[in-house]
């Protein structure tokens, strides 16, 4: 669970402890297609980090319920666990809490893991609890006998603490698995009390299993981190195992032909994005691969405001190349609904031309001491977008201005930079993005205050961007040339 600072108005949103614990959740009016930036229909609460779980053909989504941005009882959470499912990623069911706080003590049902043995469903996952003024977490653990719709809390309750060398406020989000052999294994996010460089203390537990009842403590996967390695996942996908974890909401990963290391560091982590928190996977019908993050809110909704715990599920598909390193891209049946409509104009504002995209022509810029610029107007407050650009030789950058109203009033930059390889939106930016000197792929939606940006479908770049309503699109060139073709324009209804 990634951890913020906070300001004092959403601590003082705490009330009581019945104030403090979700109770007015109502599964029955939520929306039950679109599952992409999804967020329960109650203006007060929010999504936290996602748990997906495949089994027996039904795709389960836990996700961390919130009020108050991270303000529940006294500021520790006061999470507890919803449940969405679907068979097909289109079609969706919500569920009452599965997993909750029922005693005092609890404050908050921290981020975890489920896994199925025999005819029952396990979840795994940390308390947190306060202890005077000392906050600690602890490993606690439920049983389904309904397919995971419902649990039941188990004794005893916690079943482990934090190991003598871990700091006990940074014990959490455990990932159960089965090894080939038939083991039981947890990963369990931590930071050492003495580690061997200052600051580089974050690293795994490693507990093992053969009843899922009694643990014994093994040989960390991953050490040396400069913060908690926070909500571990950890799976076989062909040849390859791969561990992901975050640090500070970012998500990394490692990969390997062997099951702990040595792990290989890929050349690009495409999970890693400021406003895609805390990614998980889990599997899906046809060796696909799901990726579920959370976008945080933004702090009084203010473009430029930091993060706010707490916010809208972000879905993505995960793709494995073949020397096993891995990208992301759109999963198109989670997304909303949408029709194809006309493309407007395209206006050349240097010069009286204008470009029908709907007959074939191409919108060439080209700039060689400054900035070419042209602007598409009228559009859809809520849109997808689609085209190909081909950058002709080298350039300083390229790429459009969203929600734009005129050359005063701009709207979001989308840079895209072949020499640095980083593509930019607004305040932030992803690195190690290669193919940009060659034609890129971009599709771009805009949907309420969320702009989602995807390039060659291997990358991804999001932010939650809401002030800005202009109805103009602007491309630019800086420093070069390029062609805009195949564009395709798409409303969300």
């Amino acid at each position: 669970m990634k951890k913020l600072i906070f300001t004092s108005i959403f601590l003082v949103m705490a009330l009581s402890i019945a104030g403090q614990v979700v109770k007015d959740y109502n599964p029955s009016i939520q929306p039950t297609t679109g599952m992409q930036y999804f967020k329960p229909v109650e203006e007060h609460l929010f999504a936290g980090d996602c748990m997906p779980f495949y089994h027996n053909g039904v795709f389960y989504l836990y996700w961390l319920l919130d009020e108050g941005h991270h303000a529940g009882l006294d500021g520790l959470g006061g999470h507890q666990w919803a449940l969405s499912t679907s068979t097909d990623l289109i079609n969706w069911k919500h569920y009452p809490v599965a997993l909750g706080i029922d005693e005092e003590w609890e404050k908050s049902i921290c981020t975890g893991s489920v896994i199925a043995d025999h005819d029952k469903i396990y979840a795994f996952y940390s308390t947190r609890v306060k202890e005077g003024n000392d906050v600690h977490e602890q490993l606690s653990y439920a049983i389904s006998e309904d397919d995971g719709y419902s649990f039941k809390k188990q004794q005893p309750n916690p079943f482990y603490f934090a190991p003598k060398e871990c700091v006990s406020r940074d014990f959490r989000d455990p990932r159960a698995f089965k090894d080939e052999n038939g083991l039981f294994h947890l990963f369990i996010s931590g930071y050492q009390k003495d580690s061997p460089l200052s600051g580089q203390g974050g690293y795994l537990v490693h507990l093992t299993s053969d009843n899922l009842k009694d643990w014994s403590e093994a040989a960390t996967p991953l050490y040396g981190q400069s913060g908690v390695p926070e909500c571990p996942d950890y799976f076989k996908w062909g040849n390859w195992y791969y561990l992901l974890y975050s640090i500070h909401g970012n998500t990394y990963y490692v990969k390997s032909k062997q099951p702990y290391g040595p792990w290989e560091y890929p050349e690009f982590q495409p999970m890693s994005e400021k406003w895609g928190n805390v990614s998980k996977t889990a599997a899906f019908k046809n060796g696909r691969r799901i990726v579920v993050s959370y976008m945080n809110s933004k702090l009084n909704n203010k473009d430029s405001e930091g993060q706010v715990w707490g916010g809208s599920i972000l879905l993505r598909e995960l793709f494995q190349q073949k020397d096993g390193s891995l990208t992301v891209g759109y999963l198109p049946e989670v997304a909303p609904a949408m029709t194809l409509t006309n493309i407007p104009p395209i206006n050349l504002m240097d010069k009286l031309k204008e470009i029908l995209p709907e007959k074939g022509e191409i919108l060439t810029l080209a700039s060689h001491n400054g900035i070419s610029v042209a602007s598409m107007n009228n559009l859809p407050s809520q849109y997808r977008i689609t085209m190909t650009i081909v950058p002709k030789g080298n350039y300083d950058e390229l790429g459009l201005f969203l929600r734009s109203t005129d050359k005063d009033k701009k709207g979001y930059k989308l840079s895209l930079n072949a020499n640095r390889k980083t593509v930019g939106l607004f305040e932030t930016e992803i690195e190690s993005v290669n193919g940009l000197r060659e034609p890129i792929m971009l599709n771009v939606v805009i949907m309420d205050d969320v702009i989602d940006v995807y390039i060659n479908n291997e990358r991804c770049i999001v932010n939650r961007l809401g002030e800005q309503k202009g109805e103009n699109l602007l491309f630019f060139v800086k420093n070069g040339q390029a062609e805009f073709k195949d564009i395709k324009l798409y409303s969300i209804n």
